[in-house]
């Protein structure tokens, strides 16, 4: 029995007017709750917002008038974006408001059953082919969270017959009270938002919050080639691990060619690896974990290899674009660490002009210098990294400020050959110049294709780099 609240009459703040805060807020004011919105930008940026939110009869404040008595609220309900040491946020606490991730007031209010999937790289991935796996074998689905719908939008469609898969965050993790997936995933770890967490050891402690609340009767799904992530195996949940390179004891790994689940002893045949269309071997991860969520949610493994069969793939991971003069252009913008993008690189034997840069998160960008030295021949600069990234690289191989992605683009085609492939995978974040990875890599797409309508013969292009 999930533990209820009621929001009828309650004071409820919600703190940043994202996607997810005008969910949250239209949710609890649904329920009868007095919701005050507020965000530090002004009411001119967020004119959707505010036309909805007051449309509702929320109290709103924006700018130099956000409320700061926080502490009078019945609970308080922060944005991913929004830091957990915020000063009104840590007074709220002091002062015993509740103060919660949107994922834990959707949770208390969701029916049927939850998988939750967090990890540094591949959470979108994994969630959307869990869910078309799901979808494909004839249960009731809904593909929510950290992937673009906030869960909260989607708790008054659930039933006790809805499966609910959610891509959860670190931002969101940290502040759960008792949040519990009955099937969770952790795929891996590797240093990211350093920019917003302390250090890697509160990073992995926000995303080891996702076992926190689980029992006996839950399981968790664990990377078991990945060493940080296997550090935070929990002792409640049953644990099924996934691996690449080894048998495990329980759960999913590779047997020659075919991907074997095993359980209780015995070994069952989910699908071969020439079921996978996906490019790289961490997509190869991605499918483990994705194919032993399904089993545990009792998918035959015929409906698993044709749910992997018929995946499309997610659009801005490693996503083909179009060829333009026999120059391939790929769209990973959701490579927003340096981890992400050493796997994109992997999943290409070479010729590559690759974009780099945006936002930067407090990465180390020398893990890239190998791979770029072996597989690239130019990297093109984008954003506010461009000198951090150029420095880290140290001259390992040519570089061109290109400042903007629009240059980028053109420079990386005058650059480019018959063979090669132009790759956008930036292992940075995107707000300094878009809205989002997802802006970002629409607007390189439409870039691309602006390309292609007038292509030109390979010869007149630019000087080989």
């Amino acid at each position: 029995m999930r533990p209820g609240i009621e929001l009828d009459g309650k004071r409820v703040l919600v703190v940043g007017l994202a996607r997810t805060g005008v969910a949250t807020a239209r949710f609890c004011a649904a329920r009868g709750a007095r919701v005050t919105a507020t965000d530090d930008r002004p009411a001119e940026q967020l004119a959707d917002a505010v036309q909805q939110l007051r449309k509702i009869g929320c109290t709103l404040a924006f700018g130099r008038d956000v409320i700061t008595n926080f502490a009078a609220q019945d609970l308080i309900v922060p944005s991913p974006g929004v830091p957990s040491n915020h000063p009104g946020l840590a007074a709220a606490r002091q002062a015993g408001v509740p103060v919660w991730s949107e994922i834990e007031l959707a949770w208390r209010f969701l029916r049927g059953r939850l998988i939750g999937v967090t990890g540094s790289n591949g959470k979108t991935t994994t969630t959307s082919l869990i869910g078309h796996i799901l979808a494909g074998s004839g249960k009731q689905v809904m593909v929510a969270g950290n992937i673009g719908t906030p869960l909260i939008a989607y708790a008054d469609q659930s039933d006790d017959k809805t499966m609910t898969v959610a891509e959860v965050s670190s931002f969101q993790l940290e502040l759960i009270d008792s949040f519990r997936p009955d099937i969770s995933v952790l795929l891996n770890l590797t240093p990211d938002h350093l920019d917003r967490h302390a250090s890697f050891e509160d990073y992995a402690g926000a995303k080891a919050r996702i076992f926190e609340n689980q029992t006996e009767r839950d399981a968790a799904i664990i990377n078991a080639d990945d060493p940080a992530a296997t550090e935070l195996a929990p002792s409640r949940p049953q644990i099924f691990w996934f691996s690449r390179t080894k048998r495990v004891a329980s759960g999913a790994y590779l047997r020659g060619t075919q991907i074997i689940f095993r359980r209780d002893g015995e070994n069952t045949v989910l699908l071969d690896r020439a079921d996978i269309g996906l490019r790289g071997e961490h997509n190869l991860e991605n499918v483990l974990a994705s194919a032993s969520a399904a089993f545990l949610a009792g998918v035959a493994s015929a409906e698993i290899a044709a749910g992997v069969r018929s995946f499309p793939g997610v659009e801005h991971r490693l996503e083909f674009v179009t060829k333009i003069s026999g120059v391939n252009f790929f769209n990973d913008s959701k490579a927003t660490n340096v981890d992400a993008t050493v796997k994109a690189l992997e999943s290409f034997s070479g010729g590559l002009l690759v974009i780099l840069g945006g936002k930067d998160k407090g990465s180390d960008y020398g893990p890239l210098v190998p791979l770029l030295r072996e597989r690239a021949k130019v990297v093109l600069l984008i954003g506010a990294a461009a000198e951090k990234i150029a420095a880290q690289l140290g001259g390992a191989i040519p570089l061109e400020r290109a400042e903007t992605l629009q240059r980028a683009v053109a420079l990386a085609y005058e650059h480019a050959r018959e063979g090669d492939t132009v790759l956008l995978a930036p292992a940075c974040a995107s707000f300094d110049q878009f809205e989002d990875y997802e802006h970002r890599g629409r607007t390189f797409k439409q870039l691309v294709r602006a390309l292609a309508e007038e292509p030109r013969p390979l010869h007149a292009r630019g000087r080989e780099v």
